[in-house]
């Protein structure tokens, strides 16, 4: 299929041969960067794919093929091990977030609506494409054939899925893109029940988790990179939120579920992982001010 489409024969003789680890070696020297432990290189190269390594490289660029003086393999290795451990720490509380939205909004949506409310489109705002939901809601049971509670639905209920059940089934996005197509009436009163929030900052700051989620799953680099939303604000705070890592943070803290374990479950440990890259990371590359632990630790 891909071969098919691939019409010109000169975009053949445009894509850039394959290279041994030794020469993307030999290029990365060739722009300035020092590899003092040749084998440490070999080995990361051999698993880790350059085309990955060259986004944390880029960082480091000067020129289109000059890296600032003293760029040196392990620095940007270094970087690369701090944006990785950072994405699963930031995977852990979205996965928070995620879990309680789906509950609240399935308890909230089944309660007023039914079980299988959700099929019919009148419980959905006006804007709702119904049948491209239903048509997504079959491609989620048809994709999830072998799990078993797809296939205790069929069996036992004849393929009708409460939903509470569907919901399991349901990305970070699915999910956001239900709860912005509810009634305002109905997103008002889960922001308000679950977050003592407005809605229309819930609405909005889902969709900007879901996006860093999406950069986390991903495994796209985080680090000297900025997010495409910016978040509205948060009520009754003097920051103004821009499209930085941080200020995703700040909105992540503003919905993560357990107030009383967000030190210990992601702020400690992040405190933990800047401490140990602290030679290596750049704040500003993280959009992080120089106070951003009293930001971020509730007191």
């Amino acid at each position: 299929m891909i071969k098919e489409n691939i019409r010109d024969e000169s975009a053949y003789r445009k894509v850039k041969s394959p290279s041994t680890v030794e020469d993307q070696i030999e290029k990365l020297r060739s722009r300035g960067c020092i590899i003092e432990d040749y084998d440490h290189a070999v080995c990361a190269l051999s698993n880790i794919n350059y085309y990955r390594l060259a986004h944390y490289f880029a960082v480091f660029l000067e020129t289109k093929n000059r890296y600032r003086d003293g760029t040196s393999f392990e620095a940007v290795m270094h970087i690369y091990d701090f944006d990785r451990l950072l994405r699963s720490l930031l995977l852990l509380a979205l996965e928070e977030v995620e879990i309680t939205m789906r509950a609240n909004i399935s308890n909230y949506h089944a309660l007023k609506y039914g079980a299988l409310g959700y099929l019919n489109g009148s419980s959905f705002d006006a804007r709702h494409n119904h049948k491209a939901f239903l048509k997504k809601i079959d491609r989620m049971i048809e994709n999830n054939t072998g799990e078993q509670l797809v296939t205790h639905h069929m069996k036992k209920y004849g393929g009708a899925f409460p939903l509470w059940v569907i919901m399991e089934l349901f990305s970070f996005g699915n999910l956001n893109a239900f709860y912005s197509d509810m009634k305002t009436e109905d997103k008002r009163a889960v922001a308000e029940n679950a977050f003592d929030l407005p809605y229309r900052c819930v609405e909005n700051w889902l969709q900007c988790l879901s996006e860093l989620r999406n950069h986390c799953a991903h495994y796209n680099r985080l680090y000297a990179n900025t997010l495409s939303a910016v978040p509205k604000q948060i009520p009754n705070s003097e920051r103004r939120l821009s499209n930085t890592l941080f200020d995703y943070i700040l909105i992540l803290k503003q919905l993560y579920p357990r107030n009383e374990i967000w030190n210990t479950a992601f702020a400690g440990k992040l405190a933990l992982l800047m401490a140990e890259y602290n030679e290596v990371v750049d704040l500003n590359c993280i959009g992080f001010p120089s106070d951003w632990q009293a930001q971020l630790m509730d007191r």
